[in-house]
């Protein structure tokens, strides 16, 4: 929600030049800028542990390392594709049942929405900076995205915690 008012200031700001919607778009990009890096951060805290998780529960699944996982997201190119590997990889190493309980569709639908969305960003700052219809297309995806990734995660989740739950002995507390 931050990046809608950050994006409503912005376009203010393009709307009407002056000083105020400057002031007010500077200080609700500096809110979504905080917002964003506190997501960005516990996405991939919870990306290294449901990673650790699955290795746990398939330790001769074929994973991506520890540093892989976290660092594809910041080399150029490779952060376009990678990270969804990465995903796929621990949904699959999560549960056999990965493929057959839509979790591959999923992870695709959300990487389609955060790349449209960040091709729409792009695209719209060079050919149409301040454009209203780039602005919206590119909020509208990056919302999707970010939905799509917390159906993802809650999946992931679910399908970690019933393996650990099938895999975990239950032993009997001692009678005293």
């Amino acid at each position: 929600m931050a990046d809608v008012f950050r994006a409503t200031a912005v376009r203010d700001h393009y709307l009407h030049p002056g000083d105020a919607p400057l002031h007010g778009s500077g200080f609700t990009s500096m809110i979504f800028v905080y917002l964003m890096t506190l997501a960005i951060v516990l996405s991939l805290v919870w990306l290294a542990r449901a990673r650790g998780n699955a290795q746990e529960l398939s330790p001769r699944a074929s994973m991506p390392s520890r540093g892989w996982t976290i660092g594809a997201w910041f080399i150029p190119v490779v952060n376009l594709y990678a990270p969804r590997q990465c995903v796929l990889g621990i949904g699959r190493a999560s549960s056999a049942s990965w493929e057959q309980k839509r979790g591959t569709a999923l992870v695709n639908l959300w990487w389609a929405a955060w790349i449209a969305h960040v091709v729409v960003v792009v695209a719209g700052g060079a050919v149409a900076p301040g454009s209203i219809a780039f602005l919206v297309v590119g909020e509208a995806l990056m919302i999707a995205a970010a939905v799509l990734l917390g159906l993802v995660i809650q999946l992931i989740m679910a399908l970690q915690s019933a393996a650990r739950g099938a895999t975990l002995p239950v032993t009997p507390l001692a009678q005293a």
